[in-house]
């Protein structure tokens, strides 16, 4: 009868997600010569976008294009790449980790590297999705610099609308906010106050449908027929992690659900690291990509035997 460590395949670091984080630290890993396997179930939340604005050297560059070129650069450094997803993940020990596949296939690694990113859960507007990612968005930071001069409706309530229309000041002068049917929660006079001083004003009502043709939009209509002009959508949202790696094997969490991770990655468990939007901070590619090779050469370093190493502070 065979035991587990029979069916299982080894090696020194696996990586849950695939999108910028994941990618990059699989390059940086593999260039130090660990055995990596990369596992990604392929459905990014981003798939819609119709470009990565603001990636050093890419610009405009196409989501899925961005994922093929970092999944190309990793095979070509011998990182094993998995269409998959984990069903299950268990720490065996500070230096062992079983994953199992939703093939029902079994892998375990010295090191685990979380890097699923969020999920997002959108407004019930309809007709969004066929403006999303053209005309529709979620990202001031990303997407702003399109609505230079433009109208632009921001979809939310309470702070973080009025957080997200703040923002949007940088570009425009141009700014709505629409509740689409729910309680504004903008009691607060510092809220009001900053939103009168920038001229934003706040339509409680709920949209029923968008003027658009094809992805262009020119307003937003409302339950009561009257018609708002707008030439960009931003939404508010809520999110939660693309998948409960991390729940599964108790890494500290926020408020928000994102993994908490210390200066280089790594979580309140021994040997599980994180990088990407399923950690505090802004969710942007560029910054995934980087964090995802500062979690690789901290994972490098963690795997070095120590007389291949000085103490910290050393020199």
């Amino acid at each position: 009868m065979s035991s587990a460590a029979d069916t299982e395949t080894r090696f020194d670091i696996a990586i849950i997600g695939g999108g910028p984080a994941g990618l990059s630290a699989g390059v940086w890993s593999a260039r130090y010569g660990h055995s990596v396997v990369l596992i990604d179930r392929g459905d990014p939340r981003n798939w819609e976008s119709r470009g990565v604005n603001g990636y050093l050297g890419l610009p405009h560059v196409l989501p899925s294009e961005l994922r093929a070129r970092g999944r190309a650069e990793c095979a070509e450094y011998g990182v094993v790449l998995l269409d998959e997803h984990v069903v299950k993940a268990t720490m065996r020990s500070a230096e062992d980790f079983l994953l199992e596949l939703g093939t029902g296939q079994m892998l375990s690694a010295s090191r685990l590297l979380i890097a699923v990113g969020m999920r997002d859960v959108w407004p019930n507007v309809p007709g969004l999705e066929h403006v999303y990612g053209a005309n529709a968005h979620v990202c001031p930071d990303c997407d702003g610099h399109e609505a230079s001069g433009l109208q632009v409706v921001v979809i939310g309530s309470g702070k973080r609308a009025v957080s997200m229309a703040l923002a949007l000041t940088t570009w425009t002068e141009h700014i709505t906010i629409c509740t689409h049917g729910e309680p504004p929660e903008i009691d607060e006079a510092v809220l009001c106050d900053k939103l009168e001083a920038c001229n934003i004003s706040v339509v409680p009502d709920r949209i029923v449908e968008l003027g658009r043709n094809g992805e262009k939009i020119d307003s937003l209509i409302f339950s009561n027929g009257k018609r708002l002009n707008a030439d960009k959508i931003f939404f508010t949202l809520a999110q939660h992690p693309a998948d409960d790696v991390g729940v599964q094997l108790g890494c500290e969490r926020d408020v928000g659900e994102h993994v908490v991770v210390s200066e280089h990655g790594a979580t309140s468990v021994d040997g599980v690291f994180a990088a990407g939007d399923i950690t505090p901070g802004p969710q942007l590619a560029v910054r995934a990509a980087c964090g995802g090779a500062i979690v690789a050469m901290a994972i490098h370093k963690s795997l070095l035997p120590e007389h291949r190493t000085l103490a910290h502070g050393a020199r």
